[in-house]
């Protein structure tokens, strides 16, 4: 375990520490955190991240920061973290995320997400760090009665994976009852997309995506030989799953602004991070085309277990409290996708 002990790099004051900092949405906030004038310590253990993403951080910033490749299941590495920095507050983002995965595979999803965040919130509570934002998902919801959904509609996520996630909620919300002192943001997120407009930091998946977009770039790239689109018999315009693809910078903003309101806010908040509008496998696949010159190769196949046909947020209320909007679309983000593919064809690798 030493040897995966980082000396902590001697900087003092209030600092966010980022769990999976590492991975794909960790990067982004990272870099927007740095870039914000914050101090953070980035813990991963890379099990679905590379750790080149951590010096292209600090090249996007110029800023330097401590990285520890630890698991928060490891009690003693997080009590080492927690005593070596003046931590203030946490952004919690690692934890495994593919839904048809956990389908399969349950017992690791319920073992590392749940078990993970409770070593962590044991951390917390051990040197009263009481302030949290918590990377949740729009998969709570399930199958939902109608769209765009709203944050009080019924949770009833249909995978494991959607399943550890309303459960690392319900720990947050009886936390916050039994002690008022606990203050959490839970940000539910819809899709995301896109990657760092340097195109030094974007998604790179460890083996077959699970998600579209990174699965569109490798075939654009000559990773794949061809997209398969898991269904086309789905209520839909055409067939196809409609999502809510969110830039990740947008989305990054949005766990800045989900920080400010900790400051201000104190209490149990829960939002949704999207853009409010739908768009379809097919229509993704249309975008990317033109933002990459060419056409992607594709074949329809049976519908993949844990997908729902439509799926798209109400960001009313992150608008209102949070002083949140995406700004970017889904032009944007297919640009932004293949800027980092193409500059990074093996990805970090």
């Amino acid at each position: 375990m030493a040897d995966n002990f980082c000396i902590p790099n001697g900087k003092t004051g209030q600092t966010v520490l980022v769990t999976g900092g590492a991975g794909y949405i960790g990067s982004h906030t990272c870099v927007k955190l740095l870039e914000a004038g914050k101090e953070i310590v980035v813990i991963d253990n890379l099990s679905n991240s590379r750790r080149n993403s951590i010096e292209r951080i600090k090249e996007i910033t110029g800023k330097d920061f401590t990285f520890y490749c630890d698991d928060l299941r490891d009690r003693a590495a997080l009590r080492r973290i927690f005593r070596s920095h003046s931590i203030s507050g946490v952004i919690h983002f690692a934890g495994w995320k593919a839904a048809d995965e956990s389908v399969a595979l349950p017992l690791k999803y319920y073992d590392n997400n749940i078990v993970s965040a409770v070593s962590l919130l044991n951390a917390m509570a051990e040197h009263q760090v009481k302030n949290l934002v918590f990377s949740s998902s729009a998969a709570v919801y399930g199958i939902p009665h109608k769209v765009p959904i709203a944050e009080d509609f019924p949770l009833q996520p249909i995978s494991p994976y959607g399943s550890t996630k309303l459960m690392i909620e319900n720990i947050l919300q009886d936390l916050h009852q039994a002690d008022p002192y606990w203050n959490f943001v839970i940000l539910r997120y819809f899709n995301p997309a896109g990657a760092h407009p340097s195109g030094l930091i974007g998604e790179d998946p460890i083996g077959i995506p699970s998600n579209l977009v990174p699965y569109i770039t490798g075939v654009a790239v000559g990773r794949f030989e061809k997209l398969r689109v898991y269904g086309s018999d789905y209520p839909t315009k055409d067939g196809t799953c409609v999502r809510d693809y969110i830039h990740v910078d947008d989305l990054a903003e949005g766990h800045l602004a989900a920080l400010a309101h900790l400051e201000k806010n104190r209490g149990f908040s829960v939002f949704n991070l999207g853009t409010g509008i739908g768009y379809s496998v097919m229509e993704v696949i249309g975008a990317f085309s033109k933002a990459a010159g060419k056409e992607i190769p594709y074949e329809i196949t049976g519908r993949r277990a844990g997908d729902i046909p439509v799926c798209y947020a109400n960001p009313y209320k992150a608008g209102i409290e949070l002083l949140w909007k995406a700004q970017k679309g889904l032009d944007q983000m297919c640009r932004d996708s293949w800027n980092w593919q193409k500059k990074n064809p093996a990805g970090y690798g």
